[in-house]
């Protein structure tokens, strides 16, 4: 059971689905372009993404922008993508809240992000924070090592015994602690890796990773990875139900 109280296996759309926007560089790169080109054109997946998302039925969208990592890039780069994202912030604001989604941003903790930026963030999320509509969570400077170590220094400072805590109170402490787990992972661009990324809330999640480049992936992409959960047997470590009087 998740924490809508249905079984997430019973659903045919995933409740939460996250994307790894992975692909820019080498996007930019088959083509001849600076890294930032592919930055630049990953803006139009992501507008398709979260349409088609909401259009969809999933009600928690969560896209991974910006990790604790990416600060090891080359300075110019960063600095870039802190202009592009701010840009699609304000641009893109008064279509998030037309279309009634809630917008949050996972991490934000580093000094080095722009205030200005830090400031649209911040404007963003209680501008939509009325809305009932899909959640939109944008993981900015998020780690999910540094999530549970948060958590666990935030359990530390509460006093709350060694032997009281349990996997439901310690979830309590990490980010958004509404926000469910998550059903299914999307990477782009064919690489197979967790990247740090929700490491608590991807625990059972299931995966795909279609050979397309975050620029070049689309609505029909996106939906035929829902296609895809649909046809995986989600059984949380149970077995399947017997069948034709097979023993388990």
């Amino acid at each position: 059971m998740d924490q809508g109280g249905e079984p997430a296996a019973a659903r045919a759309v995933p409740r939460h689905v996250a994307c790894v926007m992975d692909g820019n560089g080498r996007w930019a790169q088959r083509r001849s372009l600076p890294r930032t080109a592919g930055h630049r054109a990953a803006e139009a997946t992501v507008v398709e993404i979260i349409e088609t998302a909401r259009s969809a039925g999933v009600e928690w969208l969560t896209l991974y922008a910006f990790s604790t990592e990416n600060w090891k890039r080359p300075g110019a780069e960063v600095d870039y993508l802190m202009g592009l994202v701010r840009r699609v912030v304000r641009k893109h604001a008064p279509l998030l809240l037309a279309r009634g989604i809630r917008c949050r941003f996972l991490g934000v903790t580093d000094p080095r992000i722009p205030l200005g930026l830090a400031q649209d963030f911040a404007d963003l999320t209680t501008l939509t924070d009325g809305n009932r509509g899909m959640t939109l969570t944008v993981a900015f400077d998020h780690g999910g090592r540094r999530d549970i170590v948060e958590a666990a220094r935030s359990l530390i400072r509460s006093g709350t015994p060694a032997d009281e805590v349990t996997e439901d109170l310690f979830a309590q402490h990490l980010p958004f602690p509404d926000t469910p787990d998550v059903d299914l992972v999307i990477r782009t661009s064919g690489e197979q890796r967790i990247s740090n990324f929700m490491l608590w809330k991807v625990a059972y999640a299931e995966w795909t990773f279609p050979d397309v480049l975050w620029p070049d992936f689309r609505a029909p992409d996106f939906l035929a990875c829902l296609d895809t959960y649909r046809r995986r047997d989600r059984r949380f470590g149970d077995v399947p139900p017997p069948t034709n009087g097979d023993p388990r």
